[in-house]
């Protein structure tokens, strides 16, 4: 086996998808790359999943009980052999030149991890470019070389900071960056908060490019997607948010720290908005507005108009939505 054709591990964690996991492992054993296995964990899926999953037989599956998505790909990492580890959501799809594309380019530049841009289909059905309009990294373009974004580690640490530009399905990391897996305990963002470990725990390298590999349908299943506002609001910029920042606060200076308490605050004083707004709920309001204005209070006071402001436009945009809708 050449050095240059590393193994990789893909691990297509899945929960009641039996009508798209199909096309998900599909689009792997169509890769262009060759050198990868596939590990397929049903989290206790009620539908008919283990009966697909039966055709496959080159592929290895784990079944166990349902545990949400951090301890599908956990129970997938335990079973890896590759140097090289992919996440593929159940309900993605990677184009034919994905896996070729990240390897290569891991192994020519010796990076830790690779993420690519990708179509995103939303439940409307239009396809967008989404990575070319990320704030996040946006600032790096510039850099670009052969169609890439090389990454120093202070560059990732600010990225990873501000947000998460590579959910599960872009990404393509070393094994040995990731041994302790995803953390259990994060209820949406277990992607951000492992990223986030690969990136403070020691010097990284890393890369991103703008052609997009791969498509992610946005659906009412999606663990991010198909959520609510209130309930994003809940789990993954109070608990999970809540969570990173007393985890990773020993290694991150003021201003990085900063950054994602100004995230905490934010989502607090929106989840405060909408509690007194949809639910009337005065008591919780009053609750969360004293505790992000205990962790900082000018950013409490900043945030207020932004979050008003904010609902505002969305009020204005789905009027605009709705009344294109009736016209068409």
């Amino acid at each position: 086996m050449s050095s240059n054709q590393p193994l990789v591990s893909v691990i297509i964690p899945t929960y009641n998808r039996a009508s798209t996991i199909s096309n998900a492992i599909d689009s792997v054993l169509n890769q262009t790359y060759t050198n990868f296995e596939i590990i397929v964990v049903d989290d206790g899926s009620k539908d008919n999943t283990a009966e697909v999953l039966k055709k496959y037989t080159t592929v290895t599956t784990v079944h166990k009980q349902n545990g949400g998505q951090a301890s599908a790909r956990n129970a997938g990492l335990k079973q890896a052999k590759g140097s090289l580890i992919a996440s593929l959501d159940s309900d993605d799809i990677w184009y034919p030149d994905f896996l070729q594309e990240c390897v290569t380019k891991i192994v020519a530049d010796n990076l830790d991890f690779v993420f690519t841009n990708w179509d995103q289909q939303d439940q409307d059905g239009k396809v967008r470019d989404f990575l070319s309009n990320d704030f996040v990294i946006e600032p790096y373009f510039d850099r670009m070389n052969n169609g890439w974004v090389n990454l120093e580690s202070d560059d990732l640490r600010i990225i990873y900071v501000r947000g998460c530009p590579s959910p599960s399905s872009s990404v393509v990391i070393r094994h040995e960056l990731i041994r302790n897996g995803w953390n259990n305990d994060i209820r949406i963002g277990d992607d951000w908060y492992l990223y986030l470990s690969a990136v403070y725990s020691g010097e990284r390298t890393a890369a991103f490019t703008l052609k997009r590999l791969w498509k992610k349908y946005s659906g009412y299943s999606n663990v991010y997607d198909g959520r609510k506002r209130k309930e994003i609001l809940e789990h993954l910029y109070i608990a999970d948010l809540g969570k990173i920042m007393h985890d990773f606060k020993p290694q991150m200076n003021k201003s990085q720290y900063k950054i994602l308490r100004n995230k905490h605050v934010y989502g607090m004083v929106e989840l405060a908005k909408h509690n007194l707004v949809r639910e009337f709920n005065i008591i919780k309001t009053t609750r969360l507005l004293l505790k992000s204005c205990y962790l900082d209070f000018s950013q409490t006071l900043i945030s207020i108009p932004q979050v008003i402001r904010l609902g505002m436009q969305r009020v204005k945009d789905d009027k605009a939505r709705k009344a294109g809708k009736a016209i068409s």
